[in-house]
């Protein structure tokens, strides 16, 4: 019988699985990808009695991995917020699923485990960029204000390392990174004791960071705004975080942050306004490659040719969601 931990590589996904694996320590094979690599259970062998945990990662994208792994005779615990659509009905199926906009995995697991490792589902909430409820489950937590940034910006900081158009654009495969996490049951003593791995993901950022500030949009407007990122690593690592950070500061307002990749096309982050905070999901899914929740979601691959007119759709959409 093999465990076999399957988790997306952004914070939600990595603290996630912190939770379980503190509550119940497994040698597992992990399996996972960068933050856009999401198909992951078509990369599990399953046999019968296996138990796969699957972890922020959505059904509806896994449907067919899901029914084969099952059908060899697996048992499967799934945890999402992602779009599912139908959630098979089956005995060796357990699901935990909640597509709410002020949900996330790490959310789910801390109900799960009944707030065992609560701290840890602040950080990954936070990595989400939910903050209202990452502050909210911080309040079970005796954190002091100093202690409540010092997560908030591990969540940022773990959520800006799984952005790339492959492993070789991270500081740190998920895999290896959840390796570095596992040993501290607080995020706080991983920040002091693990101090050397936490300087390498806040210095990566802040560099990225800034390099994507001297950006201006290629388009602006009451309702959204559209910025194009080069095909560069520095750009592909700092997509995301940089639409929650756009997010942020304009909240009556949607963003879509778009990174050119190596074929000429698209990489997309889309970001509903935080003051309503929907859409994103619906909006991205008029795309072959696109998926998402309704808060966040992305497109993979977005025609090179189609800059002016994916502006115009993306204004208009979220000019009708405003009314």
């Amino acid at each position: 019988m093999a465990v076999i931990d399957v988790f997306n590589g952004d914070a939600d996904g990595l603290c996630a699985l912190l939770q379980l694996r503190l509550a119940d320590p497994q040698s597992s094979q992990l399996v996972s990808g960068v933050k856009r690599d999401i198909a992951l259970l078509d990369r599990v062998d399953a046999s019968a009695g296996d138990c796969i945990t699957v972890l922020d990662v959505s059904l509806d994208k896994n449907r067919e991995g899901l029914q084969k792994v099952l059908a060899a005779g697996a048992e499967v615990f799934y945890v999402d917020h992602h779009f599912a659509g139908e959630i098979p009905d089956h005995p060796k199926l357990s699901t935990r699923i909640n597509t709410a906009a002020d949900v996330c995995t790490s959310l789910l697991v801390n109900g799960h485990l009944q707030g065992a490792y609560a701290e840890w589902g602040v950080v990954g909430a936070f990595g989400d960029n939910l903050r209202v409820s990452a502050q909210a489950l911080a309040k079970q937590c005796d954190l002091n204000a100093a202690e409540l940034g010092r997560l908030e910006s591990l969540g940022i900081y773990l959520n800006y390392n799984g952005y790339g158009a492959s492993l070789d654009d991270l500081h740190f495969s998920p895999v290896e990174l959840f390796a570095k996490l596992l040993p501290y049951s607080s995020p706080l003593a991983f920040m002091d004791e693990g101090a050397e791995t936490f300087e390498q993901l806040e210095s990566g950022y802040h560099n990225d960071m800034r390099a994507a500030a001297k950006l201006p949009p290629v388009h602006r407007s009451s309702a959204t705004a559209v910025y194009v990122l080069p095909n560069e690593r520095w750009a592909r690592r700092v997509s995301g975080v940089y639409s929650n950070d756009l997010a942020n500061a304009y909240v009556d307002r949607a963003h879509a942050v778009l990174t050119e990749k190596a074929n000429g096309n698209y990489l997309v982050s889309i970001r509903a306004p935080l003051n309503n905070k929907c859409g994103a999901d619906e909006f991205c899914r008029q795309f072959p490659t696109g998926g998402g929740r309704a808060a966040a979601a992305g497109i993979n691959d977005l025609a090179g040719d189609s800059l002016d007119h994916f502006c115009e759709q993306f204004d208009a959409f979220y000019r009708a969601l405003a009314g």
